[in-house]
């Protein structure tokens, strides 16, 4: 390796370094804004299962530091979400130097579009998944069974399902780019669609709680978000032999 190619490689790393540290100040800054109303998130975010719950019951807290540690840590996560579009312009920063024109132009719109679909599969699972889960949960079992749900458990339970709905809506984004970089078209992901539904539901299997309703309601939006993501796709096809010249 030459002088100049090693000092190249290590500005690249120092500039890497700088915006890592700018994403995590990001996510410790709102985190630092949020975290008074810790108690106030968690109860936000638990409101779903409180109004499923029977009357005159209540969430409890099996371990001493959980009232503490559970919205600590729901506070943060919460950081990390809202941080998703700093993250992402560093992220873009750091690699638009190395594009051209028509990958720029291909990526921003693309990279906004994943910023919105996370959300909105959070969104969706808060308001859509949730309820009906939840109402269902709570309404099966043995009549002398009472039912006080672990705040830490349901922590647990439901940032698996927002991670789980955040990142299964960003297959339209997945799909846009494998068309677009040649490896497949809008065609031959067509005729494999027997095998993508399938596929759906398996993923949704591991994706979310080991339960019929919650990986339906997961698998049926990835089975809808696949079709769209082939009707936009086809805006996005392998790159023409022009902009292969001009590489």
């Amino acid at each position: 390796m030459t002088e100049s190619a090693q000092s190249g490689f290590i500005a690249h790393l120092v500039e890497l370094r700088n915006r890592l540290m700018r994403a995590l100040m990001s996510i410790f800054v709102i985190f630092v804004a949020l975290v008074y109303f810790a108690n106030d998130i968690y109860a936000f975010v638990a409101a779903p299962l409180v109004e499923s719950l029977p009357s005159n019951t209540n969430m409890i807290a099996t371990d001493v530091t959980a009232p503490f540690f559970a919205p600590f840590k729901l506070t943060l996560f919460v950081s990390l979400f809202a941080a998703v579009p700093f993250i992402l312009h560093q992220v873009w920063g750091f690699i638009a130097p190395g594009l051209y024109k028509h990958e720029k132009r291909m990526l921003i719109p693309v990279l906004l579009s994943s910023v919105l679909l996370f959300y909105g599969g959070i969104a969706f699972c808060y308001f859509v998944v949730m309820p009906i889960i939840l109402g269902f949960f709570t309404s099966v079992g043995p009549e002398m069974m009472t039912l006080s749900p672990d705040i830490s458990s349901y922590l647990g339970f439901i940032l698996k399902l927002f991670f789980a709905f955040g990142i299964a809506f960003e297959i339209p984004v997945a799909i846009m780019l494998i068309c677009w970089s040649g490896m497949t078209t809008p065609a031959s992901l067509k005729e494999k669609r027997p095998y993508v539904v399938v596929g759906a539901f398996v993923i949704a299997m591991f994706l979310t709680p080991p339960d019929v309703l919650s990986q339906t309601l997961l698998a049926l939006p990835m089975l809808l978000l696949f079709e769209l993501g082939l009707i936009l796709a086809k805006f996005y096809s392998a790159k023409p032999q022009q902009q292969e010249s001009e590489e």
